[in-house]
């Protein structure tokens, strides 16, 4: 049953990916992104056994707050296409219990990830295998990539070097600019520290199998390198995992079927039975994780629904056909499975409310216009009033003449006072304000232009986000049920 798998990756926004979606789903908790401003919620997420932070002691001590933690990650990487944080995916061995996989993973850490100043952010995963499928215990662990500085501020991924000459002088290139290698700040990211890790992982199981008298081990090798005459399988991936599942056909999936048989062969030419189990079980238990369904599924899910409750052939018609926009709508904008749909729904949302913030500034600013060039009205047909007035000597006659354009003369000192500091050179800049209105609103239409089609996109993907949320949690509806129906009959 033992099995080796240590797999390393790194969440980064230009892949759509958010370091508090991804924290929350690994922990099982709900969490806050100051970034995108929304909640990732995964505490309906079965199968997390455990979750924890470790600290070097440099970090500052709020860090061990999980949403603190990552909206630190997410506010200090500023770029769109930051890379965010090292994903690592590690599997725990059945021989262990999960108290020991649990300790021996904290020990791994901390040793090798912490002592060498990195955050950790690590899971226990132990998924229900149902139908009796083996167990796939593993941990998923997260690591900032930029590293924090001896005083709890975080440092630079990379440093410059720049290249010299013989005399030790920099180099400039042809537009005479410094040349320069980015260095990175650390060796987390070098193949020779991620080999090291992978070889102590593998010798600290093999530790503990020893220690509990299991003659069963491990090895962090590849195939070539431990001089085994077998033959890789490709990558096959979600998609074609699930069709395979389906009984679909596919080149991939066909090519690794002669892979393996051929391998088969050559293992039992050479009397490596005890190879071939170990591999069989190591495939199996690959190919026996969950894979997502991909958007087209669940729509169909629930569109095959709605047609059980449709009275009328039109009706099923009718659903035939939204399911068709749907599908065709998907492909258009390239998005496959939940995750696709989440980023996208983000990306566009941020788009709106950049875009809705713009031009609620700019209609604020018309409104403001539009008051100063009222006033300006009154100011400019209140003038010529006020200044005869001013010539007026008799007190009588003043009376008489104010009382005759007292509604001009009101209008003219209200617009007067709150037009005192607009004054330039004795004149109001009405025609300036008339062409910055004009502008305006031109730019306005167009935002309006831009946001409409957006709207509509949302629209759309949100009535499919709900149609998909409707069908998964009606599946876990159901797998709850027949959990709870298995215990019954086993108790």
């Amino acid at each position: 049953m033992a099995l080796y798998h240590f797999h390393v990756t790194q969440i980064k926004r230009s892949a759509g990916q958010s370091a508090i979606a991804s924290a929350a789903y690994r922990s099982g908790e709900k969490l806050r992104s100051e970034y995108y401003g929304e909640d990732s919620d995964y505490t309906r997420k079965g199968g997390v056994i455990c979750s924890e932070i470790l600290l070097p002691s440099h970090a500052p001590p709020e860090y061990a707050d999980r949403e603190t933690l990552w909206n630190a990650v997410e506010k200090v990487e500023k770029s769109a296409k930051a890379q965010l944080a090292y994903s690592f995916d590690i599997a725990l061995q059945n021989e262990f219990s999960i108290e020991e996989n649990i300790d021996l993973a904290r020990q791994f850490l901390l040793d090798n990830f912490v002592s060498r100043g990195m955050v950790v952010d690590f899971a226990i995963h132990s998924p229900d295998k149902e139908g009796g499928g083996i167990q796939n215990p593993h941990f998923h662990v997260m690591c900032p990539i930029r590293p924090i500085e001896p005083d709890g501020r975080w440092g630079n991924k990379q440093r410059r070097e720049y290249v010299l000459d013989e005399d030790g002088n920099r180099i400039r290139d042809e537009a005479g600019n410094y040349v320069f290698n980015a260095v990175p700040t650390t060796d987390w990211g070098s193949p020779k520290t991620l080999e090291v890790w992978r070889q102590t992982w593998a010798e600290l199981c093999n530790a503990k199998f020893a220690e509990k008298g299991l003659d069963c081990r491990i090895d962090h090798r590849s195939y070539e390198r431990l001089g085994v005459e077998q033959m890789p399988t490709q990558h096959e991936g979600p998609t074609v995992r699930a069709m395979e599942a389906k009984g679909i056909r596919t080149d991939k999936g066909d090519l690794n079927h002669w892979i393996r048989k051929t391998n088969a062969m050559l293992r039992e030419a050479k009397q490596k039975i005890a190879a071939l189990i170990d591999w069989l079980k190591e495939v199996k238990a690959e190919l026996s994780k969950p894979q997502p369904p991909t958007l087209v599924e669940l729509l169909s899910v629930y569109y095959d629904n709605r047609n059980k409750g449709a009275y009328s052939s039109k009706a099923k018609i009718a659903n035939l056909k939204k399911f068709s926009q749907a599908v065709s709508f998907l492909k258009a904008k390239q998005l496959y499975n939940a995750d696709d749909l989440d980023a996208a729904l983000h990306t566009m949302q941020d788009k709106i409310d950049t875009l809705k913030k713009s031009a609620s500034g700019k209609q604020a600013r018309i409104k403001e216009l539009d008051e100063l060039l009222r006033m300006a009205d009154y100011y400019e047909d209140g003038k010529p009033v006020a200044d005869k007035l001013k010539t007026i000597r008799f007190e009588k006659s003043r009376q008489k003449y104010k009382a005759e354009h007292n509604d001009t003369l009101r209008l003219f000192y209200m617009a007067e006072r709150k037009l005192k500091r607009q004054v330039v050179d004795g004149k109001l800049p009405a025609a300036a304000w008339r062409e910055e209105k004009a502008r305006l609103e031109t730019e306005y239409r167009d935002l309006q232009t831009e946001l409409t089609p957006l709207y509509a996109d949302v629209k759309k993907l949100w009535a499919i986000h709900y149609n998909i949320y409707e069908v998964q949690h009606e599946q876990e509806r159901q797998n709850a049920a027949v959990r709870q129906k298995k215990q019954e009959i086993e108790h």
